[in-house]
This record gives structure tokens, sequence and C-alpha cells, in this order.
């Protein structure tokens, strides 16, 4: 009887052979792939730095520490000049009820004052006598969730500190509790003396100003820079605040048209829509320069009309597209202004200010 014959393991032998080798070339290309993701993360990781650092020296420059005393005790928080004059923004919570101001600016302390105050935004302006720097003015329209951000900010009895983060949302409420207009919810860690601080792109540019904070400050929400700067605008036009309504109700139509699901509702007496030739049944497509596409979008388009000012209504009846010219009147809130939900306290960073209700309303 003959041996068998080991070509009956020859596959075996060619596979070990053959495929050995394959092995070791995909665990090395693998190992090496691992490695450049490293690399590259690390630096990616490095360029954000670099990034953020060089946002901060620009911009450190024109953010001041706001010290100020009211009824109850001292105060403290943060605010950035705009322009170089010595006008600054900050918190309303900051420059809103205090006085006695003052700023730490390049290293001196100099008096400051307060220009306005507008609770219904949730901003302050104050002005020192003294040649500043100014922070450029971006766009918050231009941020989109996981958009990154920086701040820089007082916290504490510290010096300026950079702290960087993302946009998580873009909120018209928070705990069933209704803002005068949209906030940016940001992923930042907000500590007190921070309130006032400004929101910044990766430009160096402000889309905001922080005012409150949540969740055991891990994260905090700013009023949108095009909010502060409609009422800068109403300073300078008027000298003040000038929240405008026109009198109408909204509420959600049964089918969208044109893309809108605001239907008016009721016309009321007495205001600026009355006799305008808006009929309830309308459904409403923009107000002045904001679209509406959903009834809350009003919070937003109301926050925007300046008293005094004529503003065009653009609604959809039927099949036809009408626009009417309404001039505006002083909105109701600025009589009635929201509460403030926690009280100012020395160092308090940035107390949560909320409407308690939605006004769909403009």
């Amino acid at each position: 009887m003959s041996r068998p014959s080991d070509f009956s393991r020859a596959p075996e032998f060619l596979f070990r052979f053959h495929f050995a080798p394959v092995r070791r070339l995909a665990v090395a290309l693998s190992l090496f792939a691992a490695i450049s993701i490293v690399n590259a993360q690390e630096e990616s990781a490095t360029a954000v730095s670099r990034q953020v650092k060089e946002i901060f020296e620009r911009a450190a420059k024109a953010v001041v520490k706001i010290h100020g005393v009211d009824e109850h005790c001292e105060i403290s928080g943060t605010g950035f000049f705009i322009d170089p004059t010595g006008t600054l923004y900050t918190a309303y919570t900051v420059g809103g009820e205090a006085g006695n101001f003052s700023v730490e600016f390049n290293g001196k302390q100099y008096p400051a004052r307060q220009v306005l105050a507008d609770v219904r935004s949730g901003m302050a302006i104050l002005k020192t006598d003294v040649a500043t720097p100014a922070l450029p003015i971006g766009k918050s329209e231009e941020l989109g969730v996981a958009t990154p951000v920086v701040t820089i900010g007082f916290p504490l009895d510290l010096p300026e500190t950079p702290n960087f983060g993302m946009v998580a949302g873009f909120d018209r409420k928070y705990l069933g509790r209704y803002f005068s207009t949209t906030h940016l919810r940001v992923n930042l860690p907000t500590q007190r003396g921070e309130a006032g601080a400004p929101l910044l792109n990766m430009k160096g540019e402000v889309v905001g100003i922080l005012v409150s904070s949540l969740e055991n400050n891990s994260s905090c929400y700013a009023v949108p820079i095009e909010a502060a700067e409609k009422i800068r605008a109403d300073f300078v036009r008027f000298g003040e605040a000038r929240h405008g309504w026109i009198g109408i109700n909204v509420s959600e139509a049964a089918a969208p048209m044109e893309g809108s699901r605001a239907e008016m509702t009721q016309i009321m007496d007495g205001t600026p829509a009355a006799g305008s030739g808006i009929k309830s049944g309308d459904i409403l497509l923009q107000v002045g320069r904001k679209k509406v596409h959903e009834p809350e979008d009003v919070l937003d388009a109301s926050f925007f009309i300046t008293a005094g000012d004529t503003v065009p209504i653009t609604v959809i009846r039927g099949n036809e597209k009408l626009t009417f010219n309404v001039q505006a009147e002083i909105h109701p809130a600025s009589q009635h202004p929201p509460l403030i939900a926690a009280p100012t306290m020395m160092n308090q960073a940035i107390p949560l200010k909320l409407d308690s209700e939605v006004r769909r309303t403009p």
C-alpha cells in the first residue's frame, strides 16, 4: 500500500504561505490608519485650540469686568465694547437695576453710567467716557446647531477667561415659559460673573450676549445680537426702546397655505390693525421683514417691530396675496414687563428671565 500523498494538504500550505503575509499587511494598514486618524484628530484639536486662542487674544481687549451697586448689595458681571467711544453691551441682570457703575479696562478702572436698560430683551447699555476698542458685530442667523462658539467672561473673581462650546438649539421657550424672542442655547458651562459676556463666532464676531444659565450652570442662553442691535437702534432714534405691536391674534390653521400655518383669529378693537383691511381667517405670511410659518413665529416678528414705524403685513386670503401697511403702537408688554425668575444677588451670574406665557400677538 502506498503512503497517502501530502498533496491533500497542499491547499492549507498554500493558504498559509500566500495569505499570512496578507494578514500581516492588513494589520499593518489598520494600525497605520488608526495612527493617521489619531494624528488627524490631534491636529484638528490643535487647530481649534489655536483658533480659540487667537480669538481670545484679539477680543479680550474689548471685554470688561463691570462693578455696580443695587439696593441690596454689590454686583459684578461682564460687558463688551461695541464702538470706539466707550459704549458697551451687558446683560440686564448686570446693568439693568444697579447704579454707581465702574468698568475694569486696560488695567484701570473707569466710571460708567447706564444709557439704557431693557428688561424685555434682557440687555443693558452702559457708557464710559474713554476711547476703546470694539468687537465686530456678526449675524446669529448664520449659526446652526453644532456651530462652534467662544465666550470671554469674568467668572467669580478671576481674570478674563475664554470658553469654548457649540450652539445646541434655538429656543422660544424653556420649561413652558416663553422668551420675548428666540434665544440661542449654548453648551457652555457658566459661572457667576459671566452674565453679559459676548458670544463669538469663529471669526471673532459677536453673535449674542449671555443672559441666563440653566442646568446647574452647565449650559446657558444668549440673546441674539440682532435683538440688542434693534434696541440700540431704537435708542439712537428715540432715546428709548420702543417695542411695537399691531394688535392681531394668531393661532394654528387647519392646513398650511403658502408654507404658513399662522391664521388670524382676532383683530382687536382700538388697535393699529383695526380698520387696516386685515381680516380674521387671513393666513399670515410676513410681518415686516420676518417671514411667518408657524403661529410662534410672531414672537420674533413682534419683537422686531418698532412703535411708530409703518409695518407691511403680508397675508393670503383665498387665492389672493395681499399686503397691508399698519402703523405700530407701543407694545403692552412694555408697560408690564415680564418677571425675572431669580433675584440679582452678589455675583449672581445669569438668572433666567422669561415671559410667563406665549404672546402670539404682533
